[in-house]
């Protein structure tokens, strides 16, 4: 099993079990064991679920102005955890390719393998999401054929970007392509370097 096919199995699984509940309160039972990839790709894949579903709920026009900026708290947190998250699977990476030697014309690629793998995760929920728009049963003809025809892009985007994924990898481990880390170093979250904090 390649290793997109193995996250878009995860993913799936985490978006079938949060729509148990289908609550952002929900907590998560997350089954794989700690520190392992599979555990951080389950934990990265409900992080966005749940983000999801907060990005609903915050567009209703007549949500309490109150509740809508304690939602955009949780939003931006989830946010940070979210990029947390996409480092932590990077330096997994790293960690798997640490003893790869670079080839002499080896080529540092655009994007990390952990930011490629933060797309596969929505476009999971984007699937999940538009197949229920084609399911639904109170909808127009339009509507429906409209959205099916969205589906199929992302079904044909989730083919592809888990292809370019698994090439991604192949590449790094015959040191065709190389991979560096960097932190996303966000100064809005920072009492240091936000400067509507740091003059308080």
């Amino acid at each position: 099993m390649s290793f997109t096919e193995q996250a878009n199995q995860i993913f799936n699984r985490v978006i079938e079990d949060y729509h148990i509940t289908d609550d952002v309160n929900s907590p998560i039972h997350n089954p794989y064991v700690r520190d392992s990839i599979e555990h951080s790709l389950y934990l990265k894949c409900w992080i966005d679920t749940v983000q999801w579903h907060y990005e609903d709920i915050i567009r209703d026009p007549h949500i309490d102005p109150v509740e809508a900026l304690s939602l955009k708290r949780r939003i931006d947190r989830s946010n940070q955890e979210r990029t947390d998250l996409v480092e932590e699977i990077d330096s997994y990476f790293r960690t798997q390719y640490n003893n790869v030697k670079p080839l002499p014309d080896a080529r540092l690629n655009t994007e990390s393998p952990a930011w490629a793998v933060d797309r596969l995760s929505i476009l999971a929920l984007k699937i999940y999401h538009m197949q229920e728009q084609v399911n639904r049963k109170d909808a127009e003809t339009a509507h429906i054929q409209k959205c099916q025809a969205k589906l199929s892009v992302l079904l044909e985007q989730q083919k592809d970007l888990s292809l370019a994924i698994d090439q991604l990898l192949d590449d790094i481990a015959a040191g065709r392509k190389y991979m560096k880390v960097y932190r996303q170093m966000k100064m809005y979250n920072d009492p240091d370097t936000n400067p509507i904090l740091y003059k308080k």
